[in-house]
């Protein structure tokens, strides 16, 4: 897959001005009780050949390693979430949901992206049993709607995580359901605006995720 122009620090001519402070926010977002949740890049949303393609979801990609590099030098934890579905779950139009069959565990849709810079640290798999729901934080039953905590929560409280920092894919769905529930257990939450992009099942659907983020608490960068 070819690269974005521009899309990699290293291969960029000498920083101005601007750049230079955007690499200053940057690296002041991490310290060691911060966690950079990198939700969802996986190949059947990230790569033109998955299932469930996110348009321009290469862009995220670029920004998520930028990310990731000055998380893991500023001693923050990083955390990959994935689908990681069974074949048959009520999640999959076939089976009586809304989403084409993606992320099956164990397939190459479910990989991380191979571009995705990935560190030796945590990840947290959605749906392993079926269940239903898009937040890392939290599954639902798909019958009863029930919802019970993934093992995020705890793993960031055992870690003495205080912030967490979001991208990934994608806006509308997976990465603003993770964002509120981060806020909604008393994280200081903050969603890298440029490291996300939306399915848009309707027109608008991303401006309004990130918009009710916003509303919420998520600070937005």
């Amino acid at each position: 897959m070819s690269e974005r122009p521009g899309g990699r620090e290293s291969e960029r001519g000498p920083s101005g001005p601007a750049e230079g402070q955007e690499r200053e926010a940057r690296h002041e977002r991490y310290d060691p009780s911060t966690a950079l949740l990198v939700v969802d890049v996986q190949n059947d949303f990230a790569d033109p050949d998955g299932s469930l393609y996110v348009r321009d979801a290469e862009s995220v990609i670029d920004v998520a390693n930028v990310e990731i590099e000055a998380a893991r030098s500023a001693g923050a934890m990083v955390v990959y979430t994935q689908d990681w579905h069974p074949p048959v779950t009520p999640h999959f139009a076939k089976d009586g949901g809304i989403w084409p069959v993606h992320c099956v565990h164990d397939t190459w849709g479910a990989e991380l992206h191979p571009r995705l810079k990935v560190v030796h640290d945590e990840r947290i798999r959605v749906g392993v049993g079926g269940e239903d729901g898009y937040s890392a934080f939290t599954v639902a039953d798909p019958v009863t709607r029930d919802t019970e905590p993934t093992a995020l929560d705890s793993m960031l409280r055992a870690r003495g995580i205080e912030r967490v920092v979001v991208l990934g894919l994608a806006t509308d769905y997976c990465v603003r359901a993770t964002a509120l529930d981060a806020v909604a257990l008393g994280y200081d939450t903050t969603l890298v605006v440029d490291g996300a992009r939306p399915v848009e099942l309707e027109p608008g659907d991303g401006q309004r995720a990130i918009d009710e983020m916003g509303a919420a608490g998520v600070a937005l960068v």
